[in-house]
């Protein structure tokens, strides 16, 4: 369980995202619409088999929708019948490039991923909706990595590509 200081610096960094106050430059729907037609491979962090969990709806969409994705999950084996890695160096050596990152884990984790997504010269840090890090955005963005927060890939290629 998270103290209250957490849901409260959690709940100011969605306020500060939404105000345009967050520090980091995120791609608005132009910028996401290019990147999502280009067909990224994507990396899902936190990808599950247990479909009561977000990732587990969005994987199987995102593959329905025609988009690569690898499942990076030290906690799994197998997702959606394909192997699961457990870091990204790992997905990107078994597996090539990788061009964009997707992140269902919480914000506290979001800066370790942002410098593995840094580290395997991925071009996107996306971190899903709800999910907001001041610190992995500066991170991926100081490195050149477009940065997007609080949006779901799947809802946002629904709402941007197939419309």
């Amino acid at each position: 369980m998270l103290d209250r200081r957490s849901d409260h610096q959690r709940i100011a960094e969605l306020q500060d995202l939404h105000e345009g106050r967050l520090g980091v430059e995120l791609l608005g729907d132009e910028a996401i619409r290019a990147l999502l037609a280009s067909r990224p491979r994507i990396a899902m962090i936190g990808a599950s088999n247990r479909p009561y969990k977000p990732s587990y709806g969005v994987f199987a969409s995102l593959r329905r929708a025609g988009y690569d994705v690898v499942p990076v999950n030290p906690a799994e084996r197998i997702v959606h019948g394909l192997p699961c890695f457990g870091s990204l160096a790992e997905a990107v050596e078994a597996t090539g490039p990788i061009d964009l990152v997707d992140v269902f884990r919480r914000p506290e984790a979001c800066p370790a991923h942002a410098r593995e997504a840094v580290a395997v010269g991925a071009r996107c840090l996306w971190l899903q909706l709800g999910i907001v890090s001041r610190e992995a955005g500066q991170i991926a963005a100081a490195a050149g990595l477009s940065v997007v927060m609080d949006r779901c890939t799947i809802v946002e290629h629904d709402r941007l590509i197939r419309t």
